[in-house]
């Protein structure tokens, strides 16, 4: 399989997915999609279950759509879109506060390029739809990758890849971003030389507690876990968990018990299981997320549902996603490993009541919806997909408060 830096992606991505979507969805469609303003569409009739709100971002140049909204169809899977901002050079991570209001958004970026690495606030309005931006603050590194909320919705915490650190942000009243109020930076390297040359932070995840921050930084083959002090946004080294050499550990799932944290690791494909407690963490098992005799690939994300009862992660390269039923004590069992609808799938997001699982298809340049099933078979075949340039991240918006 060829290999491609991150690097090397971020300087083709614009050009390339602007070509791919032009033949894929037709040149009208790519005209209508690549100016810099909110596009709004036309809303469809009322289904019977009432639509949620979904955005989707992706490797898009500035002044291209890099952050689009839908409303998904809960009953039938389907995809409808709202509208799109451009604005923002290459948002390939957000989150949504849980105010229903605010977005932030990273600008994955470096400093090497001409371009230090960002982190952006927007608001936004449902009817009529509309997305804008409230400001933006360096990241504190390059090529920030992941973003986090802490549990109080005040706090924002940055992962920048790049540099192999991490930053916080208070939010204001307004939902834009405060000045940063902490810095961390890890060194050393792994033993992966052409990825583990230096430290790589690819992701902050917050303790169930809120009371600790654990960064997954893959160019370590280290969770490195920090003490969070919410009154003041500041973070201290408490220590680390090791995962096995070349691991690379990219994403955090606690389980809906706070018990077990399970871990999708880049580099040798694997899902890791460690038990959790008070700022501690100690590994039970790990398995693989290929079938034997797989060609190499790449683990992405990894999410549990919402019943607690399965682990699905996502295999970039080989294209699926590994589906783990978890017993009653977190140990894994592999249930399948069916095709994901597309190309590289960075990133995907489960539906709350585990019907369906939405997935940004990076290479193939969309958001693919696939339905949850009982059994063996564990995801049924594609039902809707849309287009979207170098999707990469998905995020439900939560309602109104």
């Amino acid at each position: 399989m060829p290999s491609f830096s991150r690097r090397d992606f971020l300087l083709v991505a614009g050009a390339a997915g602007a070509a791919v979507l032009a033949a894929r969805f037709g040149l009208d469609w790519f005209l209508n999609n690549r100016t810099p303003s909110v596009l709004p569409t036309p809303e469809t009739p009322m289904p019977s279950k009432s639509p949620s709100l979904v955005f989707a971002s992706g490797y898009a140049a500035a002044d291209q759509a890099g952050i689009h909204a839908f409303m998904f169809d809960e009953t039938s899977g389907t995809l409808t879109p709202r509208g799109s901002f451009a604005g923002i050079l290459n948002p390939s991570f957000i989150v949504v506060h849980p105010n229903g209001r605010w977005l932030y958004a990273v600008s994955e970026t470096s400093a090497n390029d001409g371009v230090p690495g960002g982190v952006c606030a927007l608001s936004f309005e449902r009817e009529p739809f509309a997305l804008k931006l409230l400001n933006r603050q360096p990241s504190g590194g390059d090529w920030p990758c992941h973003l986090q909320l802490d549990a109080t919705s005040r706090w924002l915490f940055v992962a920048n890849y790049g540099t192999g650190s991490a930053s916080v942000y208070p939010i204001q009243e307004d939902g834009s971003l405060g000045e940063m109020s902490d810095h961390v930076q890890h060194s050393g390297s792994g033993p992966n030389k052409s990825r583990q040359e230096g430290p790589h932070a690819h992701s902050v995840t917050l303790s169930p507690d809120n009371q600790y921050a654990l960064v997954a930084d893959l160019g370590l083959d280290q969770i490195v876990i920090y003490k969070f002090d919410a009154d003041a946004g500041k973070l201290s080294r408490q220590g680390e968990a090791t995962t096995r050499p070349g691991a690379g550990p990219r994403h955090l799932a606690f389980h809906p018990n706070g018990q077990w944290l399970y871990v999708s690791n880049e580099l040798d494909n694997t899902v890791t299981l460690f038990d959790y407690a008070a700022g501690t963490l100690r590994e039970r098992q790990s398995l693989s997320s290929l079938p034997p005799g797989a060609p190499e690939s790449g683990l992405a994300d990894i999410h549990i549902s919402a019943s607690g009862q399965r682990v699905y992660a996502s295999n970039r390269g080989h294209n699926s996603l590994a589906v783990y039923d978890i017993g009653s004590d977190g140990l894994m069992t592999l249930v399948s490993i069916p095709d994901c609808g597309g190309n590289w799938p960075r990133n995907f997001a489960l539906t709350s009541d585990d019907k369906f699982v939405l997935v940004a298809n990076q290479y193939s340049n969309e958001v693919c919806v696939l339905p949850i099933v009982a059994g063996a078979e564990a995801i049924g075949a594609t039902v809707a997909r849309v287009p979207v340039a170098g999707a990469s991240c998905l995020k439900f918006a939560c309602d109104d408060e």
